[in-house]
């Protein structure tokens, strides 16, 4: 009961940083559309879209985190994990979206230049820092996984600022007005690279891939080495959210003579699957007279 406890105040905190993190950053892509617009900065609207990325993450991450905590339910036997996929998904195509219009807009901006004002754009920067700063370092202190990858997700958002930091520096000095429409098409590039990236590893979750950090053929290796287990077939793995996986496979025993045996093989097989992050695991057992229907019409 103890061990609940804790557990549950951990995804309270988590809850709680989220939930910080989520309405600073959006308050702040509000501010930064209207100064973007205001200093005339391209610039600044890239990075509001990668802020507003952030934001839906943060935003989703919040949500779901407590949506995930739900137990199982007729309509979802495996329970809300994979909500947190839908939610990659959305934010994965609500950035491509603002991304394109941002690298429309910087490239109508390359051809009919204009100016924008660094001295708004430093006082946008400068808060900019502080508050993904604040935000990155909320979360750096979270416990999830979904905690520390947002986490890194607001570093990157204040690297964003100090490039936009820099380019209003030197625009201070050298008026020119490629640099920003430049250093927006190289944030929403970055921005597309990132979200391309995440968009294959949900696609591929979506579509039952095998977890990156489980070797299928390793774990049925340690199977195999159990005593009386003579082969393994049928061995399904795939993941929930990315963290949470499901196991399945049909073992076939050999030399089983007492009830007891079957059970000390099913006792040994648990401890193997103690060691993954598995939350599902099924194990069927056939003793050597059986003859697994699903073998023969694919042998896998």
């Amino acid at each position: 009961m103890g061990h609940d406890h804790g557990h549950h105040s951990h995804e309270h905190a988590s809850g709680k940083n989220l939930k910080t993190a989520f309405f600073l950053n959006l308050g702040f892509t509000v501010l930064e559309l209207v100064g973007g617009w205001y200093v005339n900065s391209v610039a600044i609207y890239s990075d509001a879209i990668h802020d507003l990325g952030d934001s839906l993450s943060l935003g989703t991450s919040w949500w779901l985190e407590k949506y995930a905590q739900k137990k199982p339910s007729a309509k979802y036997s495996f329970g809300y994990r994979r909500f947190s996929l839908l939610g990659a998904l959305i934010n994965a195509i609500v950035l491509i979206v603002g991304t394109v219009f941002v690298i429309r807009e910087a490239v109508l901006r390359l051809i009919s230049p204009e100016l924008s004002d660094p001295k708004g754009m430093i006082v946008l920067a400068v808060f900019g820092v502080a508050v993904n700063g604040y935000a990155a370092w909320k979360l750096s202190h979270g416990q999830t996984m979904n905690e520390k990858v947002l986490s890194w997700h607001l570093i990157e958002d204040v690297l964003g600022w100090v490039a936009v930091l820099l380019a209003a520096l030197i625009l201070l000095f050298y008026p020119t007005p490629y640099l920003d429409p430049a250093l927006s098409l190289a944030i929403s590039f970055y921005i597309l690279w990132n979200v391309w990236k995440r968009l294959r590893e949900t696609l591929f979750l979506f579509l039952q891939g095998l977890p990156s950090d489980i070797d299928k053929e390793a774990v049925e290796r340690e199977i195999l080495e159990i005593p009386n287990i003579e082969s393994t077939h049928h061995t399904h793995i795939w993941s929930l959210d990315g963290a949470h996986h499901v196991f399945t496979t049909h073992v076939k025993l050999s030399q089983i003579n007492r009830l007891e045996e079957i059970l000390a093989v099913k006792e040994e097989i648990r401890k193997v699957m103690k060691k993954y992050p598995f939350v599902h695991y099924t194990i069927e057992t056939e003793l050597d007279q059986e003859i697994c229907s699903l073998v023969d019409e694919n042998r896998d």
